[in-house]
């Protein structure tokens, strides 16, 4: 079958390598325009742009998937089928009629739960105990199309959604190109999905990454983990913001609320129930480094205190 994918992130690149290695023909990438990285903020190609490029694969950046210029290449392409992961942006109906088995989207929750950009850190952040992968139909409403395959996957304890995010792209690299396979042989139907048990997942703000001490500890812990690495969790001592990496839940309660105690080989901070143990930290214009010797070079108050 004639596949062109279409994907963004790092997170996009397993399908993509997948695909490439299947039984079908790959003959474009969609992906979204170059953009600045690094210090310099040089214009650089997405990590799919720079994955197709290595395969010889063409590749498409449209501004918009609206674009003229865009939609007469993708006819003269004439894709069967175009499988979409982390993309980026909405395609509307025009675009989505061109390839005659539409467009399939590769989605990191299990449907209909956590539609929209972040349900793996939502999932994390909510203390869900299993989530998953999810390949539909793409339709103009918000991943609202009727479902092609699911797969499940635990979410350990100490997940960060890096991590989780990482394992469900793997697996639902496999899941993805299995659906393309049946899609092919004729053998596979959509499934509506339900109108009940509905839940989305909005970006996260770099707002939302603050911490709230007031909170229990196994919510501290699951909102760290859910934040990492981005937007990043963080905190504030003194005037200064300070990224805070993934923490462990203490067995004991010895501080209040936000409250930092620095032993000598531990740097704990007081919630409502439990203390929790810092991982990593990293203050403004200092690299992230394990907490004690973040600790060790901080000038503290007598009592200090996150805020």
């Amino acid at each position: 079958m004639r596949v062109v994918f279409a994907g963004t992130p790092e997170t996009a690149i397993p399908s993509l390598e997948a695909l490439v290695a299947s039984r079908h023909d790959v003959v474009a990438v969609i992906t979204r325009p170059d953009a600045p990285a690094g210090r310099g903020r040089t214009l650089t190609p997405s990590p799919v742009a720079q994955a197709a490029e290595r395969h010889g694969i063409e590749v498409l950046k449209p501004a918009k998937p609206s674009d003229p210029d865009f939609m007469d290449r993708l006819r003269e392409i004439a894709p069967d089928c175009v499988p979409i992961v982390a993309y980026g942006a909405l395609i509307r109906r025009e675009a989505l009629d061109i390839p005659r088995f539409g467009w399939i989207n590769l989605h990191f929750s299990v449907l209909p739960a956590w539609r929209g950009a972040a349900p793996v850190q939502r999932a994390i952040m909510a203390g869900d105990e299993v989530t998953g992968a999810t390949v539909f139909s793409l339709v103009e409403e918000l991943d609202a199309g009727p479902v092609l395959g699911t797969i499940t996957e635990a979410i350990r304890d100490d997940d960060t959604s890096a991590e989780l995010l990482a394992r469900l792209a793997d697996w639902g690299s496999k899941l993805l190109v299995d659906v393309v396979d049946h899609i092919e042989d004729g053998d596979i139907a959509a499934v509506p999905q339900p109108e009940d048990n509905v839940s989305y997942a909005p970006k996260l703000t770099t707002e939302e990454g603050r911490i709230d001490w007031n909170r229990p500890a196994f919510a501290i812990d699951r909102h760290i983990r859910g934040c990492t690495p981005a937007p990043g969790a963080w905190t504030v001592l003194g005037a200064d913001r300070v990224k805070i990496g993934p923490a462990r839940i203490a067995e004991d309660r010895t501080l209040e609320p936000g409250r930092i105690g620095v032993g000598k080989r531990e740097v704990r901070v007081g919630t409502t129930t439990t203390d929790v143990v810092l991982g990593e930290v990293q203050a403004v214009g200092k690299k992230r480094m394990p907490a004690a010797d973040w600790a060790r070079g901080t000038s503290f108050d007598t009592e200090p205190r996150f805020s």
